[in-house]
């Protein structure tokens, strides 16, 4: 795993006073309530280097809420899967430092995503509404009914025409393997967030 950066090391500004190319344009989108402040027009003046370390904190701070969720919860997020791994390892680190270089390892990592689907996202797999918690619930339901069942597919592609056939009967043949063999649920993630996505459009 790469040693994770300290804040002092975060890139600066470029040699002609403008943006460093090591900073990315998604470190300063717009995330309300998290301390991130909009992307700069063309127009506008670049950052300055005290507001791209709080633009980092920031999404290190997002990163703190994400660790707290459940492995369950992350596979909802459609996250990278170098993050996703990240986040999921978190809770084993017991000692201070070890966290607090975990943590800023996910801060690194996080400079590459967009922070604004995340939130969207997490507030999604978090249930803030009805709606999306039933749809959760039919998603998992689904995925178990085709994980034990074959008739469940055929009934699944009468409801949503829309459907490949062939990449949903992959999936679930490959989840399958993983849950005989013990892997890790790639597979098994991948068919949960199609199920949910499709549950997400009109029938």
């Amino acid at each position: 795993m790469d040693a994770a950066p300290e804040l002092d090391d975060l890139p600066g500004a470029g040699p002609d006073g403008g943006r460093s190319n090591d900073v990315p344009d998604d470190a300063t989108a717009a995330v309300r309530g998290d301390g991130l402040r909009p992307a700069p027009h063309d127009d506008e003046l670049p950052p300055s280097k005290s507001q791209r370390k709080r633009d980092m904190t920031a999404l290190q701070r997002l990163g703190a809420r994400l660790v707290g969720l459940s492995p369950e919860q992350l596979d909802r997020l459609g996250l990278a899967e170098p993050l996703r791994d990240a986040l999921a390892f978190a809770p084993k680190v017991t000692s201070h430092e070890g966290r607090r270089r975990h943590m800023q390892y996910i801060g690194k990592l996080m400079r590459n995503v967009d922070p604004e689907p995340i939130l969207r996202a997490l507030d999604d797999a978090t249930g803030s509404s009805r709606a999306a918690v039933a749809r959760m619930h039919q998603a998992e339901a689904w995925r178990e009914r085709l994980l034990a069942d074959d008739d469940a597919l055929t009934e699944l592609v009468a409801e949503h025409a829309e459907l490949d056939v062939q990449q949903l009967r992959t999936l679930v043949r490959a989840a399958r393997r993983e849950r005989t063999s013990n892997a890790p649920p790639r597979q098994t993630r991948a068919l949960y967030k199609l199920l949910h996505d499709l549950l997400q459009e009109p029938a």
